[in-house]
């Protein structure tokens, strides 16, 4: 499962690292929208996702993923509950430059403890404007939940990611006091 906030790049994480075509159900934006989507530090954003992405990804022979991609804005988030249901993990994107925006899919794998959860910082461009340390402060996440970064648009970035959260899942069915 791929969460966090509005614009953080979700759809392009699927779509990036995918093997298929991607199930997409991005949506133009209206001005129905403009009093709950804020689109100040992402004005050039048109579409948004209103169900969720879905994409497959083959590591293995044995291991393929169906990665899950849900919308960011509050007024869906009833659809986590179902995509949540056998997850192997979930990936938090957060872009740097909005940290708060991450909060709510943070608290939300942190009431699923069986599900484990880690954090990409999806830079921009590049750019990183803090330490990891300073973010996990920022997000009070505990250090044993992985902070990463990567550039959602980048496939090997994505795999990076991926890989990682397959490695920490595995380290928590070895060492259940891990857990969050």
């Amino acid at each position: 499962m791929v969460a966090g906030g509005f614009g953080v790049g979700k759809t392009t994480f699927v779509r990036s690292v995918s093997e298929i075509e991607p199930v997409t159900t991005e949506a133009m934006m209206t001005d129905a929208s403009a009093d709950f989507d804020d689109l100040a530090d992402t004005p050039q954003k048109a579409t948004t996702t209103v169900a969720m992405d879905f994409g497959r990804r083959t590591l293995d022979e044995s291991l393929v993923l169906y990665l899950f991609g849900t919308p960011g804005q509050a007024r869906f988030w009833f659809l986590w509950d179902d995509l949540i249901r056998g997850a192997l993990g979930a990936i938090v994107l957060a872009d740097p430059r909005r940290l708060a925006d991450s909060f709510p899919a943070i608290e939300y794998f942190e009431n699923f403890p069986s599900v484990p959860f880690i954090v990409a910082l999806n830079c921009f461009h590049g750019i990183l404007p803090y330490r990891i340390e300073q973010v996990r402060d920022a997000l009070t996440i505990g250090p044993h939940i992985p902070v990463l970064t990567c550039d959602a648009r980048d496939t090997r970035s994505v795999q990076h990611i991926l890989v990682e959260l397959i490695r920490y899942a595995m380290t928590l069915t070895s060492s259940p006091e891990l857990v969050h």
